[in-house]
């Protein structure tokens, strides 16, 4: 294969784009070419490649491993997020399984932050429900979902499945109004819940939804994992 010397990026860089690209056509768990069939088809020298793989290894999407090769890792999930976009719906829509267990059921008072996005006074009870989901059978996200407490008759029934759709099939069809994404270490039980290294950083997206009045009815706190979670916005 021809690579020109006169490109703009490092020729490494140019090649981890290339492999990047390919590893499309592979599934988790398979392993790449030898790093000396891969500097022959370049036609590069084998520092050029391992540091071409060094990128992918860097970014999450290949490990090394000792005695066996680089192994191409799961790809992160991609939730689009809009406004009317479902968490449940939209997965599902790509392939992927989604399941949603309800974790706890508790009451709680409203914290001022709390009480800023559902516009209640602060301590106003309120009904939280703790949900893990898990996309092809493994534990991605983690949701704490807040309500006032009078929606706790309504929210009696749930025990799995996709919250957003279960109020919407009660009349109750919720758009996000406001998501403020972050990221931070996990804390042991989210660790835990997770099956991950607590090293690893987990992405927190806080959402406010409102009903079709424009009031604002659920307040919701997610912990996804980075490496296995990514979220695109769309304008």
């Amino acid at each position: 294969m021809d690579m020109s010397r006169q490109q703009a990026e490092p020729l490494y860089l140019e090649l981890a784009n290339i492999m990047r690209a390919e590893l499309g056509s592979y599934t988790a768990g398979d392993y790449l070419p030898p790093e000396v069939q891969l500097a022959a088809r370049f036609e590069v020298n084998r520092h050029t490649i391992r540091r071409a793989i060094d990128e992918l290894v860097r970014e999450g999407s290949v490990l090394r491993r000792q005695g066996k090769g680089t192994q191409v890792l799961q790809r992160p999930f991609i939730y689009p997020m809009r406004a009317d976009s479902a968490y449940t719906q939209s997965l599902s829509a790509q392939g992927v399984g989604v399941d949603a267990t309800l974790l706890q059921r508790q009451e709680c008072p409203a914290s001022a932050e709390d009480a800023e996005h559902l516009q209640l006074d602060q301590y106003t009870p309120l009904i939280e429900l703790h949900t893990l989901r898990k996309l092809d059978g493994h534990p991605v996200s983690l949701i704490r979902h807040r309500f006032c407490a009078t929606r706790k008759e309504l929210l009696a029934s749930y025990r799995r499945g996709s919250l957003r759709q279960f109020l919407a099939d009660r009349d109750l069809p919720l758009t996000r109004t406001l998501s403020l994404v972050g990221a931070r270490l996990p804390s042991r039980e989210e660790a835990d819940l997770l099956m991950m290294p607590r090293h690893l950083p987990v992405l927190t997206v806080l959402t406010v939804s409102r009903d079709s009045s424009g009031n604002p009815v659920e307040l919701s706190r997610s912990t996804s994992r980075s490496d296995r979670f990514q979220y695109q916005f769309i304008v």
